[in-house]
């Protein structure tokens, strides 16, 4: 074999070893992003990232502080850098506050890994087009979900009362200078929402928390909610499972008893409005289950992360109960815990 074949044959086989020594640091760098990350948004609010590479393709979801986890528009991966993007839509308003139309605006957020933390930054043209709001933020890869518990293994404490049934003992709103629409009535904690008058300021009426926080617990409660009426039971500050008036409506993760947004009830086991309906819930090693008047919607179900509206995206510390009071009409009574012992 002469020189020259040589020559090319090694050279060949170098470039070969190179591309695929590329590929491999690229695929390194890509799973390196796969997962679910806690975030903490810029204010400090919390939110959520799970990234995921399915079909040949990296998808994604994100949840932006209030509301839904949502699907992500784009997922990239490149030399090192995530970039996703979510479309936000704004309502164009004439003078007068008539709507005019609707327009998506891009999110662009990208980010680096550091071992496991996330070092993001986003950018979003203004509402009224007028250059870009940006901000800069950080995550943290949530651990490996543990197995679902055995149930019937789990010990939980004595009983406590967390609603006394005469005063607010034990509980406090929950952001500072909120209106208080929270009072007892025969027994009842009971949210009054007033409406602003039309053209008026809109009033922000308080959530309610106990003073007493919580790690993994069994929690019953009796919950009245009017006709189309909205309300929420949050688990440590972190998982809101929903109060909606829903019933006759199709299943749906935004119903009562879901795990809002992320765990639909396997069967719609709520009453008509304005009924006293049962609430079992029990939470044990980021892991769910909820009764619904005698009925489980959610069976020991694994929960991937916090949800819209959360105190913290920290899976890892205790909080509060605390009661949705920003949103309508809600009566409670019977608040119970019992936290794990074993």
């Amino acid at each position: 074999m002469n020189l020259s074949l040589r020559i090319g044959r090694w050279m060949a086989a170098v470039l070969l070893i190179l591309t695929l020594v590329s590929g491999l640091r690229a695929a390194a760098t890509g799973d390196a992003f796969l997962g679910r990350w806690a975030l903490t948004l810029p204010g400090g609010y919390p939110g959520w990232l799970e990234v995921k590479r399915e079909n040949g393709w990296y998808d994604g979801s994100l949840l932006w502080r209030w509301g839904s986890v949502n699907p992500l528009a784009s997922v990239t991966i490149t030399d090192g850098v995530l970039t996703v993007t979510r479309l936000v839509e704004v309502q164009r308003k004439d003078p007068a506050g008539k709507l005019v139309r609707t327009q998506q605006l891009t999110d662009t957020i990208t980010a680096r890994v550091e071992g496991d933390n996330l070092k993001l930054s986003h950018s979003m043209p203004r509402d009224d087009g007028a250059g870009f709001e940006s901000a800069d933020f950080t995550g943290r890869r949530i651990p490996a979900l543990p197995p679902a518990p055995d149930l019937a293994r789990v010990q939980f404490g004595p009983p406590i009362a967390l609603f006394n049934g005469v005063n607010l003992a034990g509980w406090r709103l929950l952001e500072p200078g909120a209106e208080n629409g929270w009072t007892v009535e025969q027994g009842a904690l009971v949210n009054r929402p007033a409406e602003a008058p039309e053209g008026a300021p809109h009033r922000d009426f308080g959530n309610l928390r106990t003073d007493r926080e919580f790690t993994d617990f069994r929690l019953t409660l009796e919950v009245n909610v009017p006709a189309k009426s909205n309300s929420g039971v949050y688990l440590r500050g972190l998982y809101e499972v929903q109060v909606l008036d829903s019933y006759g409506q199709p299943l749906d993760s935004h119903n009562m008893g879901a795990l809002y947004s992320r765990i639909t009830p396997t069967v719609a086991a709520e009453k008509p409005a304005g009924e006293w309906q049962s609430l079992d819930i029990t939470l044990v090693d980021r892991h769910v289950t909820v009764i619904l008047n005698g009925r489980t919607i959610i069976d020991n179900q694994p929960v991937l992360g916090c949800t819209g509206g959360a105190l913290t995206s920290d899976e890892s510390r205790p909080g509060p109960i605390f009661l949705q009071g920003d949103h309508g009409r809600v009566s409670f009574r019977n608040l119970v815990i019992r936290p794990v012992v074993k």
